[in-house]
């Protein structure tokens, strides 16, 4: 992995953020970590591998052309059927089912979700995996990071977003938290363009219990002011 990979991937790091969980760790802090966790891992494993082709190299963050078809994603590993692939798939769904695909089989983790129709990860399922006893690395890349290489790719693949309805987004979802009893909820800011999420005034010592059945009622109740690809972001 070389730097200029990883600098390329570290800023589509904070919608994709991966964070160790521990027992009853929120959506948010899951995943707002991403851009000390993941860098590492990955650095980690490919000097350990000694393969000299980096992950992404070459790659243009474009969004490939599919052919307009639609076929059935693996089936899931509870028997039930599988959700339809979206007609028209981006290069952002093949690597994100990839992504699943090793953490299914690599990662130990047989009951890994789906990827939604859109290709982003159900942030809900992976932390409800990630909670369990021996289960963090779920939200990771896997054990030993087994899977970081297929993460970078999904990073990778991620289709710019509108920050501008993302803030809009994450503001309308603050006010609501507040709104539904959580105070000291902040604001997301703009930072050199990019949404920057709010939440915990202090994440490095975080002063909203995000574990409370309150703060969990508050998210419940404001989950769709955030747009898709943003659960979990705050």
């Amino acid at each position: 992995m070389t730097p200029k990979t990883l600098s390329r991937a570290v800023p589509r790091a904070r919608h994709h953020g991966l964070r160790p969980a521990v027992p009853g760790a929120t959506v948010a802090r899951l995943r707002l970590t991403a851009l000390a966790v993941l860098p590492v891992l990955a650095l980690s494993a490919a000097c350990g591998s000694g393969d000299d082709s980096a992950v992404g190299a070459g790659k243009n963050d474009e969004i490939a052309s599919v052919p307009e078809t639609t076929t059935a994603s693996p089936a899931a590993p509870n028997g039930t059927a599988p959700a339809a692939r979206p007609a028209g798939k981006s290069a952002f769904y093949d690597a994100q089912m990839d992504y699943v695909r090793c953490m299914r089989v690599k990662g130990g983790y047989k009951d890994f979700p789906d990827p939604k129709l859109s290709g982003h990860l159900d942030w809900g399922k992976v932390e409800e995996i990630s909670s369990r006893p021996g289960q963090m690395e779920a939200a990771k890349g896997g054990r030993n990071g087994v899977c970081v290489d297929e993460l970078q790719k999904v990073m990778l693949a991620e289709p710019e977003r509108d920050q501008q309805k993302d803030y809009e987004s994450m503001l309308a979802h603050a006010k609501c938290m507040r709104d539904n009893g959580v105070s000291r909820f902040t604001n997301p800011t703009m930072s050199g363009g990019n949404a920057q999420p709010g939440g915990d005034p202090n994440p490095a010592s975080p002063t909203i219990d995000g574990d409370s059945p309150a703060y969990r009622q508050a998210r419940e109740a404001c989950k769709t002011k955030l747009l898709d690809g943003l659960d979990g972001m705050q």
